[in-house]
């Protein structure tokens, strides 16, 4: 059995495995793109970064309308439905014509593979293909349970834990996204198993382009700090930012950035409760990639709550910190405890949202700080984060099973 990763662990010691090693991976995802979704953009980067280290990479994906990319090395084959009977028979007649060992990558999230979060026959059809060389990544594992939630969630809750169970079990390689589904799947499928870290990498590309930057500094920042927030605007964190960012605005005189599908519906939303602050938030909507960087990194600061503590699994953290952004965020019980001293974040506790808006003044306040907190960004995201790391992980083989590539 594997610990807790450390952070010296996730560089890790010993090399990839060599390019002449190809491997032809299956890759099983919920959604790739054009479907949106992080899952979607994780999967992308994994398979391309792959691909770039001469492996093959087919990418299993529910139906979508849209045209599929074209990638050296990468192929994209769409289900015909969300992992359902069809898409369950399909995969075995193509699978059986490759020979052993064959190896599948599931990026997992229970609530990716259709059925209402509840497809137990996907996870019993993972466990009928025992002569695969079966890798799951495990995004999130279960739905949440508790006394806050209906009936019916606390029974998906039930669901979806035993759904984990049964893929888990039948997993040969397993890696999580936070530490903290580690005693978890524990619990469910036993401590013998070999469980590791493996953090999710920023989904958006660093794009140095300082005169692009300044020129969007220049037109929304209009001479004032710039505070940039990023996500999917969810109900969980939402209330988050609508209880700090009047009072942001009131003790600091900066700008707001809301980056990201959902910000102009959540910007109109809350511009029609303090129609004094229309002037000072700005939601450009949905962008390239390219331009996504560059907001970014016209930031001065970026403001990342989350109500289950920042960790990482968090995309959008990440892009803050690879485009070497200061970052204010939130503690909670899902944060690994690196983060307390890592020196590349300011922490406050979570649902404290006055806290939140005082040390996101604060900072903007203090120049020499900023370009410290900087600084150490790039540097931790490149010890710990970099995609680098992931793709080292998952060459990385003693058994180097999978079928060579032809």
């Amino acid at each position: 059995m594997l610990g807790r990763a450390s952070a010296s662990d996730l560089v890790g010691s010993a090399p990839a495995v060599p390019a002449a090693a190809c491997i032809h991976w299956q890759m099983l995802t919920g959604e790739y793109p054009p479907q949106p979704g992080g899952v979607s953009d994780y999967s992308r980067l994994v398979a391309h970064a792959l691909a770039e280290a001469g492996d093959r990479v087919t990418v299993w994906a529910p139906p979508h309308a849209g045209p599929d990319e074209v990638y050296p090395g990468v192929s994209v084959r769409r289900l015909p439905d969300r992992f359902g009977r069809r898409s369950l028979r399909v995969l075995d007649q193509y699978l059986d014509t490759l020979p052993e060992p064959r190896r599948l990558l599931v990026q997992y999230v229970p609530h990716a593979f259709g059925w209402k979060a509840a497809n137990v026959p996907f996870c019993l059809w993972l466990r009928s293909r025992r002569r695969d060389s079966l890798w799951i990544m495990f995004h999130e594992v279960a739905y949440p349970r508790g006394t806050e939630y209906s009936l019916a969630e606390n029974a998906l809750s039930i669901v979806t834990r035993a759904m984990a169970a049964m893929a888990g079990r039948a997993a040969q390689r397993i890696f999580v996204s936070i530490p903290a589904w580690q005693p978890l799947l524990e619990s469910m499928i036993g401590t013998d198993a070999s469980i590791q870290w493996m953090p999710v990498p920023s989904s958006v590309p660093f794009v140095a382009d300082q005169i692009g930057t300044a020129l969007v500094r220049s037109r929304v920042g209009q001479g004032h700090p710039l505070v940039g927030h990023m996500g999917t605007y969810g109900r969980l964190i939402q209330p988050m930012l609508r209880a700090c960012l009047p009072s942001l605005l009131a003790a600091a005189d900066c700008r707001v950035l809301l980056l990201g599908r959902g910000g102009k519906e959540f910007r109109d939303d809350l511009v029609r409760d303090h129609p004094e602050l229309g002037g000072r938030i700005i939601a450009p909507g949905e962008q390239s990639l390219d331009d996504l960087s560059r907001h970014v990194s016209a930031c001065d600061v970026m403001l990342q709550p989350y109500p289950d503590g920042v960790s990482s699994r968090r995309t959008s953290v990440m892009v803050a910190l690879s485009h070497g952004r200061p970052v204010v965020t939130t503690f909670g019980h899902l944060s690994e405890p690196f983060w307390t001293d890592c020196g590349a974040v300011v922490l406050v506790p979570a649902n404290e949202p006055a806290m939140l808006a005082a040390a996101t003044a604060s900072l903007i306040a203090a120049p020499i700080r900023l370009l410290d907190l900087s600084a150490r960004a790039r540097d931790i995201y490149v010890e710990r984060f970099d995609l680098v790391h992931t793709i080292e992980r998952l060459r990385r083989s003693t058994t180097k099973t999978g079928n060579p590539c032809e």
